[in-house]
């Protein structure tokens, strides 16, 4: 029998201290009516990005457990949601999920986090950047940022990328197996001030864009918000592009209420300032359809 509530299994990270990972999924997911099945990938007492010292505690073998005990009770999901993994042996187990825990009709999104800014995050090497590229092969959807696009397609990382290229990594990130690669945090040709979310979706052949409006900080888990929200939106009936606005609205609303109270940036965005938001209907939309 179908739950009236759709179901995600989110396969991340949980940090004590800082809004990224678990601590921005569950929260986002469950405002948008959704049941969130946290299996978590490890625990920290912060998150990585501009705090030093940090606890850092691998759960692979516990999420064996997990995958175990899930399969017991024949438990489906209507989506399969992975972010942050703590080792590479992590991988086989997320892929395993979306094989034996995805509802027929369900889809399986993979946030390929491995760095930003044209560096890899601190717990990450180039061993998990080759095991990740054989992961995305298993989904439907992915959400790398533009470093994370560069690093799967072994690429060097770029300052300006123009759109016959970008389209032509948005063909090959889904060459590697996924319908629909988004790609966030893409530099606008021509503008310092603008950075975009550009989508291609491959069985309509189809790209989309909604450009971002540029704000003087960095705030983690921004990333984590946008695919969250983009999941949700998907699990609502929500078209691609109409999910991909939704996201980069709710995220620009979370920075422009986090930078007006000069909060420190590495505590992530005032989330709970902004969570109501997103039972409002969307009233407006400025995506772009990128003709050839």
């Amino acid at each position: 029998m179908r739950s009236p509530v759709p179901r995600v299994a989110a396969i991340h990270d949980l940090s004590g201290f800082g809004r990224t990972s678990l601590t921005v999924a569950i929260p986002v997911l469950s405002a948008m009516g959704i049941q969130v099945c946290p299996m978590p990938t490890a625990m920290l007492s912060t998150h990585t990005s501009g705090f030093k010292g940090f606890s850092f505690i691998d759960l692979t073998t516990e999420m064996r457990r997990f995958f175990d005990h899930w399969k017991s009770l024949n438990i489906r999901f209507d989506a399969i949601y992975s972010g942050f993994l703590g080792s590479p042996d992590q991988v086989a187990i997320v892929a395993q999920c979306i094989d034996m825990f995805r509802t027929p009709d369900g889809f399986a999104v993979v946030d390929p986090v491995l760095g930003d800014n044209g560096e890899l995050e601190p717990t990450m090497d180039m061993e998990m950047v080759h095991r990740m590229r054989w992961l995305v092969s298993k989904a439907d959807i992915i959400t790398p940022n533009f470093t994370e696009a560069a690093l799967l397609l072994d690429e060097p990382y770029r300052e300006h990328i123009d759109q016959p290229t970008l389209k032509d990594w948005l063909r090959r990130l889904t060459a590697m197996g996924p319908h629909v690669a988004v790609v966030t945090s893409v530099p606008v040709e021509g503008s310092r001030t603008t950075t975009s979310v550009v989508a291609y979706n491959r069985p309509h052949d189809r790209f989309w864009k909604v450009d971002c409006q540029y704000i003087p900080a960095h705030y983690p888990g921004t990333g984590d918000t946008f695919a969250s929200v983009l999941t949700g939106s998907i699990l609502q009936g929500d078209s691609l592009p109409i999910a991909i606005e939704r996201a980069v609205q709710f995220v620009t609303m979370g920075i422009r209420a986090t930078f007006g109270h000069n909060s420190p940036s590495r505590e992530g965005i005032l989330l709970e300032r902004v969570l109501d938001t997103l039972r409002a209907p969307v009233t407006m939309s400025s995506y772009e359809l990128l003709e050839e």
